[in-house]
C-alpha cells in the first residue's frame, strides 16, 4: 500500500484559505474543510481540556440525563390523559345501553354477542372502566399537572445543563487562551521566523473559537442526543415491540441517505469554501494593490479573473446547497412513511384491543423524537472533525520547542561602564549553512559602533545575538565582563534600547507609545525625549498634541513620524546600550541630519550600535565594522577605512558613484526637455 501523497504548498494554502473563510462566515451548519492528521489523539486531548472541571461536568451530565429521562417519560404520561378522556367518552356512550351496575366483563360479552367485536376489544383493554361514569376529571387533572411538572423540571434541568456547560466551556477556553499566550512568550524568535503571522493569528483566534463552538455544540448536544435515542428506544419497546420494529425500519433508509448524499455534500462544501477562500484572497489582493492594478492597466484582467472565480463559486455553492438541501426532505419523507406505518398498525392494534389509544399517541410522539437526535448526531460528526482539526493546530503551537529557560541561579547583573566583547562567536540559522564562524571584537564604553555590509552579511544577526534573541553555537558575548548567556534575558534586554527598521506602534496616544519604553517616565521626560528626537516638532501640529490617538496601523501619521516616535520611545527608556537598525531609513534627508546631531548628544555615555546602508549617516562613528559572510573583514574609523581602500572603500565609492550617476541622469533629462522647441497651438484650430 503506497503512502498518501503529501499536499502541495498551493493545496495547503487553499485549505487554510477555505478554513478561514468558513470560520469567519459564522455559518456552522455548512461545515467543511478541517481534517485532523491524527483525529483520535487530538480529539481525546481536546476532551482532556475539561479535566479540571470533571466534577462539575459529571454533575451537570447527570442533571442532563435526568432531564432527558423526564422528557422521554412525558409522552407516556400524556398518553394516559388521552386514555382517560377516550375511556370516559366511551363509558358515557355505553351508559344508555347498559345499567350502571354492569361490570366491564359483562359489557364486553354483551358487545361481542351483539356483533360489535372491535368495540368489545377496546373496552376490554380499558382500565378503571365503569359504565356511564364519563370522564374522570380528577384523574385527568392529576395527570395534566404531572405532565406539566415533568416538562418544567425537564426544561429546568436542560437549562441548568446548558448554562453550566457554557460556563465550563468559557473557563476552559479562557485557560486555553492563557496557555497559548504564555506559550507565545516562551517561544524563541526562530519560531516566529518560520511561521507566518497570519497563520499564527488564525490559530490563536479562529481555531480557538472553532474549538469553543465544537465543544459547546457537541458535548451537550451529543450527550442529550444519545440519551434521547436510548430512552426513546426503551419506551417504544415497552409500549409495543411490533410498532418499534416499524419505526426502526426507517434507520437503514436514513443511513442510505447519510451514506450516499452526506459525503457528496461534505465534498461539495469543501469545494465551496475553497472557492470562497480563493475569491476572498483575490478581492483582498485587488483592494490592497488597487493602485498598482490601475497603474499597469490590469482592470479588465482583474475583473475577468474575479468573474471566472465568482462563477466557479456560484457553481460550487449551488451544488453544495442542493445536496445538503435534499437531505432533510429525504429524512422527512422517510419519517412520514414511518409515521403512516405506525398510525395504520397502531390503529389496527387499538381496534383489536392490543393497545390503548393513548399508547399509540405516545408512540407517535416517540417516533418523531427518535429521528431528530439521529440527524443531530450525523451533523455533529462534521463539526467535531473540523473542531478537532483546529485543536490539532493549537496543540502543535503548544507543543513547539521553547527557548531555554533562564537558570534559576543566574547571577545578578552588575552595572558597569558598558564594555561589550565578542569572543570567538560562532552562529548559524541552519547548521548546513554557516553564517558567523569566528567573530571577535571589543567595544569600549560610550563608543558608537557602525555595522555595514551587503544584505545577508549578518549585521542584524549580530545585534540579535547581543539581545539573546538567539543562542550562540560557540564562543561568548560579554557585557561588562559578564557572559550574557548566564544572565537572565530580562537583565540583558531591559538595559538595551532597540529601534528597528520597521516601526511598530500600538493603538493609543502618542504619549502612551513613547512611555511604553519606560512606564515610570514622567510627562516632562517624555517631552524631553520627543524634543531631542524632533517628535515635538510635528506633535504640535496635531489637534490633540501628545494626546493624539493613533489608530491600529498608525495611519494618521506618516512613516517618518512613526519612526521618530519609536526612536523617542527607545530614548526615554534610558538604556545603557542603544541599537539602531536602519532607524533613519524612513525619514527625509534634512530630518535625518537633525537626528544625527540629536543622537550624538543622546548617545553620550552609552554604547551604541548602528546598522546602516547609507554610509553618510555613520561617518562620525567611533568604530565601523565591515561584515561579509558573517565575518568582520575590516574595522576602523571612516577615514582609516577610506585610506585603506578595502571593502568599506568599495561600498562607499559604489554608493556615491551611483548617487552621482543619478544626478547626471537627472541633469541630462532636464537639458533634453529644455532643448525641445515649444510649438504654439494654431490659433485657427
Amino acid at each position: 500500500m503506497s503512502a498518501p501523497d503529501l499536499p502541495t504548498e498551493e493545496e495547503r494554502l487553499e485549505e487554510e484559505l477555505a478554513e478561514q473563510a468558513r470560520q469567519n462566515s459564522g455559518d456552522w451548519d455548512s461545515v467543511a474543510p478541517g481534517k485532523a492528521a491524527n483525529f483520535r489523539v487530538s480529539f481525546f486531548r481536546m476532551i482532556a481540556l475539561l479535566k479540571p472541571h470533571w466534577i462539575g461536568f459529571s454533575l451537570v451530565s447527570l442533571a442532563g440525563a435526568v432531564g432527558v429521562v423526564l422528557a422521554v417519560i412525558a409522552p407516556k404520561v400524556l398518553g394516559e390523559a388521552t386514555n382517560i378522556i377516550f375511556e370516559g367518552v366511551v363509558s358515557a356512550a355505553l351508559g344508555g345501553q347498559f345499567p350502571a351496575s354492569a361490570t366491564q366483563d359483562q359489557v364486553v360479552e354483551a358487545l361481542r354477542a351483539a356483533g360489535q367485536g372491535e368495540i368489545a376489544n377496546m373496552v376490554a383493554a380499558m382500565s378503571n372502566f365503569q359504565v356511564g361514569a364519563g370522564i374522570d376529571f380528577d384523574r385527568l387533572r392529576g395527570v395534566i399537572i404531572a405532565v406539566m411538572v415533568i416538562y418544567v423540571a425537564s426544561a429546568l434541568l436542560s437549562w441548568v445543563q446548558g448554562y453550566v456547560i457554557n460556563v465550563i466551556m468559557v473557563r476552559t477556553m479562557w485557560q486555553l487562551r492563557e496557555d497559548v499566550e504564555a506559550k507565545l512568550n516562551r517561544l524563541p524568535l526562530s519560531y516566529f521566523d518560520k511561521v507566518q503571522r497570519g497563520e499564527l493569528i488564525s490559530r490563536v483566534t479562529n481555531d480557538i473559537d472553532n474549538i469553543t463552538q465544537t465543544m459547546q455544540q457537541s458535548l451537550s448536544g451529543a450527550l442529550t442526543s444519545v440519551l434521547t435515542v436510548v430512552g426513546v428506544l426503551v419506551m417504544m419497546f415497552s409500549i409495543s415491540w411490533q410498532l418499534a420494529l416499524v419505526a426502526l425500519v426507517a434507520l437503514p433508509l436514513m443511513a442510505v441517505i447519510f451514506g450516499i448524499i452526506g459525503p457528496k455534500s461534505q465534498k461539495a462544501f469543501k469545494t465551496q469554501w475553497r472557492k470562497v477562500g480563493r475569491l476572498n484572497a483575490r478581492v483582498e489582493e485587488s483592494f490592497s494593490g488597487h493602485a498598482l492594478v490601475q497603474v499597469f492597466g490590469r482592470d479588465a484582467a482583474s475583473r475577468a479573473q474575479f468573474a471566472e472565480e465568482n462563477e466557479e463559486l456560484f457553481q460550487a455553492s449551488f451544488k453544495a446547497q442542493f445536496l445538503s438541501g435534499i437531505i432533510m426532505p429525504g429524512m422527512t419523507f422517510i419519517g412520514s412513511l414511518s409515521y403512516v406505518g405506525i398510525a395504520v398498525l397502531g390503529g389496527l392494534m387499538v381496534a383489536s384491543g392490543n393497545l390503548r389509544l393513548g399508547d399509540v399517541q405516545a408512540f407517535i410522539q416517540y417516533s418523531q423524537q427518535f429521528t431528530q437526535p439521529l440527524s443531530e448526531l450525523g451533523g455533529m460528526a462534521a463539526v467535531v472533525q473540523s473542531g478537532t482539526a483546529s485543536a490539532e493546530r493549537v496543540f502543535d503551537l503548544l507543543d513547539a520547542d521553547e527557548q531555554q529557560p533562564d537558570a534559576p541561579d543566574a547571577p545578578a547583573y552588575v552595572p558597569g561602564r558598558g564594555v561589550i566583547e565578542f569572543e570567538h562567536v560562532k552562529f548559524s540559522y541552519d547548521p548546513e549553512q554557516p553564517l558567523i564562524s569566528d567573530l571577535s571584537f571589543r567595544v569600549e564604553p560610550g563608543q558608537t559602533v557602525a555595522i555595514v555590509g551587503p544584505t545577508g552579511a549578518g549585521k542584524t544577526t549580530l545585534v540579535n545575538l547581543l539581545m539573546r534573541f538567539y543562542e550562540l553555537d560557540g564562543g561568548r558575548i560579554l557585557l561588562d565582563g559578564q557572559d550574557v548567556a548566564s544572565l537572565t534575558r530580562d537583565d540583558v534586554r531591559t538595559r538595551t534600547g532597540m529601534v528597528l527598521q520597521d516601526p511598530w506602534l500600538f493603538a493609543g496616544t502618542i504619549r502612551e507609545n513613547i512611555r511604553y519604553g519606560r512606564q515610570s517616565a514622567t510627562d516632562d521626560e517624555i517631552v524631553d525625549a520627543a524634543t531631542a528626537t524632533r517628535v515635538d516638532t510635528f506633535v504640535h501640529s496635531l489637534p490633540d498634541g501628545y494626546d493624539t490617538v493613533l489608530d491600529e496601523d498608525a495611519s494618521n501619521v506618516s512613516a517618518g513620524e512613526k519612526q521618530l516616535i519609536t526612536i523617542a520611545r527607545a530614548f526615554v527608556a534610558q538604556p545603557s546600550v542603544l541599537i539602531l537598525d536602519e532607524a533613519t531609513s524612513s525619514v527625509d534627508t534634512r530630518t535625518e541630519l537633525l537626528l544625527q546631531h540629536a543622537m550624538a548628544a543622546l548617545r553620550a555615555g552609552r554604547t551604541s550600535f548602528v546598522i546602516a546602508h547609507r554610509l553618510s549617516t555613520i561617518r562620525d562613528a567611533d568604530l565601523i565594522l565591515v561584515m561579509e559572510h558573517g565575518d568582520i573583514v575590516e574595522k576602523g574609523t571612516h577615514d582609516e577605512l577610506i585610506a585603506r581602500e578595502g571593502a568599506y572603500w568599495r561600498l562607499y565609492r559604489a554608493q556615491f558613484e551611483q548617487a552621482a550617476a543619478d544626478i547626471d541622469l537627472e541633469e541630462a533629462l532636464e537639458a533634453e526637455t529644455s532643448a525641445v522647441p515649444v510649438i504654439a497651438p494654431d490659433a485657427g484650430a
